[in-house]
């Protein structure tokens, strides 16, 4: 009788194997019940998702078995997690690795593009170092990769990706002076891009209205991305006019993207200026006529009407030449002073782009200084300053940069709502914040922020798609998820699918949303409730874990695996079509 008891035990057991009841998980996390957006913009699905360490395993109506951790996903959306096409938490990630105010709104891959932190000079480190605002970090590394190596040892929350800025490599070898690099500099640049690319950059980035960037012509941007279109890497860029000379510098960026076979993306996508507003379709116009010729041109946006950047996009380029050391020095020159405030009234100048000429003084708003005897200004418009100071607001700017020793941070009122509502639902805009990832607390506490570091992503939910019926959800994720990941070419991300990375967002459709604002930044975006870094819980039921989840992301052109490394063309490589 014992005998046959034990068969009786072992063939239960067997029973149970075969129907999905196992003694143990199966999975580590299953999420249960959700609506899922694959990323691809198709109907979404009732299904669950289960993980198996960094990967999904299944995807199913219902996924038999149990997980380690189950989520309740009923009544939710779940989809991959959402790409920040543009982000600048180079910073700020130092200084809190969770990335919090992009993590609450289910972004889990930071894009870093107009400029890079690699490779750098002795100089270059010094000089970063030198300019650090609040937050203060040592400058530890100096090769492209020696920055994400840098990330991953410290332990960051959010996946991280880099681009090679086209600037980093000419003011390694050029400086930051307004010079042209011979044939033999220009030679050293392209192997500094290609080594760059080799150590994993996604491709070629610049942001051409500021200095240098701005010094560096149109045939050394192409040699440039020559190169990074040889190592599978596109070109992304702020393009060098959003205003008056809109046009040229669209075409600047297609004329780029057709010399070097890859394909480019323009950065925050905008007409900036209420003259320009009007110019919306003829950008559209010729964006979807380079596309119809096999040029492959995508753009990102952010999705509010002002933009946030420094007082050196309110003064001319040739004051600002060496650097921001010698552009101080100059504005304490009383001729060049003057000089320079003449310049800054003309609202249309022919040389330079000034955001400072379509915002106007009121629409200059002050958000972040290093002296703390000036951030009392913090939130106060550059009206504000020079009525208290009883100067005009060129001079009140002058004096500020003088002040704070920074180019002082500050946003701009440019844009048109109606624009930026018709620019959420072109097919080939993908969002990027154009801001640091904060937390509401401590050290960041001492600047005010755009509302885009804690809103961008939640604001395109919950105003665009929710409210205004701007775009369809599927669509809106599929432009945060699978869109970016195939214009990357990244590998096994921005989809849900089986085998790739459980990189994976869980929000409710009905209350996503920002809460931040231009006069308390800091709040946190609401709506999402669990978010995966590769497998594992970032964000559980609401709350940040400060699990080490992050990853370097690498472009394809990274020698570190197999069927890396650079090739003799763009034509070597596939590339999507955007």
């Amino acid at each position: 009788m014992r005998g046959l008891a034990i068969i009786f035990v072992i063939t239960l057991a067997a029973v149970f194997m075969h129907r999905g009841v196992a003694a143990g998980p199966q999975y580590d996390v299953v999420v249960r019940g959700g609506t899922v957006y694959d990323g691809s913009g198709g109907n979404p699905i009732m299904a669950d998702i289960a993980v198996k360490g960094d990967r999904i395993a299944a995807i199913a109506r219902h996924v038999a078995g149990t997980g380690a951790t189950e989520v309740d996903a009923r009544g939710k959306a779940v989809s991959a997690g959402f790409t920040n096409m543009l982000a600048h938490p180079e910073a700020s990630l130092s200084a809190d690795g969770r990335g919090l105010s992009d993590l609450a709104q289910g972004v889990t891959l930071e894009v870093i593009g107009e400029n890079s932190m690699g490779p750098l000079t002795p100089e270059m480190k010094r000089l970063k170092e030198q300019r650090e605002g609040d937050i203060k970090f040592p400058v530890t590394w100096s090769s492209f990769s020696g920055y994400l190596e840098m990330l991953e040892k410290k332990g960051i929350s959010p996946n991280v990706a880099s681009f090679v800025g086209a600037s980093t490599v000419r003011v390694n070898l050029l400086g930051e002076a307004d010079v042209q690099p011979t044939p033999q500099q220009l030679g050293a640049m392209q192997e500094r891009v290609k080594q760059a690319m080799e150590e994993g950059a996604l491709g070629l980035t610049d942001a051409l209205i500021y200095s240098p960037n701005t010094y560096a012509k149109t045939p050394e941007l192409i040699a440039l991305a020559k190169i990074s279109a040889q190592c599978g890497g596109i070109y992304t860029v702020h393009i060098r006019n959003e205003d008056d000379r809109l046009k040229e510098a669209v075409q600047e960026t297609i004329d780029i993207a057709q010399a070097s076979g890859a394909p480019a993306e323009i950065y925050h996508f905008k007409q900036a200026g209420r003259s320009n507003w009007g110019k919306l379709d003829e950008e559209v116009a010729m964006i979807n006529a380079a596309r119809a010729k096999g040029v492959r041109i995508t753009a990102d946006m952010y999705t509010y009407t002002s933009g946030a950047t420094g007082l050196d996009a309110a003064m001319p380029s040739w004051v600002q030449d060496g650097g921001l050391e010698k552009w101080i020095a100059r504005l304490k020159d009383p001729a060049i002073r003057a000089r320079v405030r003449m310049e800054m009234r003309d609202p249309h100048p022919k040389t330079w782009d000034s955001l400072y000429g379509g915002a106007g003084a009121q629409g200059t708003l002050l958000l972040a200084f290093q002296n703390p005897a000036l951030k009392p200004y913090t939130g106060k418009t550059l009206a504000d300053v020079a009525k208290l100071w009883k100067e005009s607001p060129e001079d009140a700017a002058i004096d500020l940069v003088i002040k704070d020793g920074s180019r002082v941070g500050v946003a701009y009122f440019l844009m048109s709502e109606a624009n930026v509502r018709r620019e959420v639902a072109l097919p080939w805009m993908s969002f990027g914040s154009d801001a640091a990832a904060p937390t509401p607390a401590g050290v960041f506490l001492l600047s005010h922020p755009h509302p885009r570091a804690y809103g961008n992503f939640a604001r395109l939910l919950g105003t665009y798609v929710r409210q205004n019926h701007d775009l369809t959800l599927q669509d809106a994720i599929r432009r945060l998820t699978g869109f970016p990941a195939a214009n990357l070419s990244l590998k096994d991300r921005g989809l849900l699918k089986t085998g790739y990375y459980a990189d994976i967002v869980v929000f409710d459709p009905n209350t996503i949303g920002e809460k931040t604002t231009y006069a308390s930044p800091h709040q946190l975006a609401v709506g999402v409730s669990d978010v995966l870094v590769n497998g594992s819980f970032a964000l559980k039921e609401g709350r940040a874990t400060g699990a080490h989840t992050g990853l370097a992301v690498r472009g394809r052109g990274w020698t570190g695996v197999t069927g890396g490394g650079c090739r003799a063309s763009a034509a070597n490589w596939s590339w999507s079509k955007g």
